[in-house]
């Protein structure tokens, strides 16, 4: 099974460690064995990165890890282009994009993950639009913050997902830590964990104890289902 799809496999656990901004990190994140970096090429992240900047050191680790971009709003040609230079491998649409723009990169080959923000039963309503999405990122709604809050929602919403789209890969986000790490794999068993704040110094700056904290936590949250 390649990189990717252990990242999209319903059944695993990857981690994601988002909001990488330097190449000793990337290198870091690659010699720990996780799964798949994020990086954010939102203007008005405080985890922003520009594409060319980043992209020295995501060739470099280009077949080592998932490469994900997160993007906020962006223009389909702007995503794509950075696909064609070779600089990520999947696509995270963070905003207010359409399924109709996220059906559009889908049919180019680009695999596409879409982020929703949950704060209560009602608010998965509107996931039925995304239903194609290669997978659902769930994470911690906050009106005109997109991401990066560092909450916990009520993780036995996700439950309602999995039951509206079985075999569907859902991803879990919003303050997991490696205090709470292996209790979010008990209780959700998500196909991955995305992690920013909590495993950071500051951010864009990646604290590696907790990044090894957290790989632990969910190997042991793992071992409870066999």
């Amino acid at each position: 099974m390649s990189l990717l799809e252990r990242f999209f496999a319903a059944d695993e656990v990857s981690l994601k460690i988002c909001g990488i901004t330097r190449a000793e990190d990337a290198r870091g994140l690659v010699a720990c064995g996780v799964t798949a970096l994020g990086v954010n090429f939102w203007p008005l992240s405080k985890r922003f990165i520009s594409p060319d900047d980043a992209a020295p050191w995501l060739h470099e680790v280009n077949g080592s890890i998932v490469r994900v971009g997160v993007f906020v709003n962006a223009k389909n040609d702007f995503i794509e282009e950075l696909v064609r230079q070779d600089l990520i491998d999947v696509v995270q649409l963070h905003g207010d994009e359409s399924a109709v723009q996220m059906e559009a990169l889908q049919a180019r080959g680009i695999p596409c993950v879409r982020a929703y923000g949950v704060k209560c039963a009602a608010d998965l309503v509107g996931l039925a639009e995304f239903a194609n999405a290669d997978a659902l990122l769930l994470d911690t709604a906050a009106p005109g913050v997109y991401g990066g809050t560092g909450e916990v929602f009520d993780w036995s919403l996700v439950q309602q997902v999995r039951e509206a789209f079985p075999g569907k890969p859902l991803f879990l986000a919003g303050g997991i830590t490696p205090q709470n790490a292996e209790s979010a794999v008990r209780q959700v068993l998500p196909a991955a964990l995305d992690v920013a704040s909590g495993a950071e110094i500051s951010p864009g700056v990646k604290d590696f104890v907790k990044v090894h904290e957290i790989q632990a936590a969910v190997g042991k949250g793992i071992l409870s289902f066999q």
